[in-house]
């Protein structure tokens, strides 16, 4: 019977700012790189329609990522070619960069995140009042007169 074997990695030490608990037991907040999770600085090309690997390069994370906030978030929802591919539209990639900022730099649940989504819909749906034309009433009284005399022109040409 082999002897069992005890295998230990030796990793580097652990620095103080990346020590996941401080000097009295309290969970340390990790400080985040700016620059590492930019969803903002993106240049989305103007294209109809975006592969999966391509949106994946474009937003920096594995494509099983996509495929899985695809379960999780009813906003992404890409439409399939006929052969199965994915194909994203452009406001299906501003949807997975703005669940990457949500999930990756502001620290939301998956659960948090889409109930944010949803809250940002509902705010988006809720359109100001169009802004009509105010007129006085002798500028109503005079575009009556006006559609009236074409009334009466079409109506004379009809009978004519």
């Amino acid at each position: 019977m082999p002897s069992p074997h005890l295998c230990v990695t030796i990793g580097r030490p652990i620095q103080a700012d990346h020590a996941p608990f401080d000097a009295i037991g309290k969970m340390a907040v990790r400080k985040k790189n700016p620059a590492k999770h930019k969803a903002d600085e993106v240049l989305i090309p103007d294209k109809l329609y975006f592969r999966i690997g391509e949106v994946a390069t474009l937003c920096h994370l594995p494509a099983y990522v996509l495929r899985f906030w695809e379960s999780e978030f009813p906003q992404l929802k890409p439409v399939k070619s006929s052969t199965g591919q994915r194909m994203y539209r452009k406001r299906d990639v501003e949807s997975v960069l703005r669940i990457k900022q949500l999930l990756y730099e502001q620290g939301f649940t998956i659960s948090g995140a889409r109930q944010q989504l949803r809250t940002e819909s509902k705010t988006d749906k809720s359109q100001t009042a169009i802004p009509f034309p105010s007129h006085s009433a002798s500028e109503i009284q005079h575009i009556r007169q006006g559609l009236r005399e074409i009334l009466n022109l079409l109506s004379v040409r009809r009978t004519g």
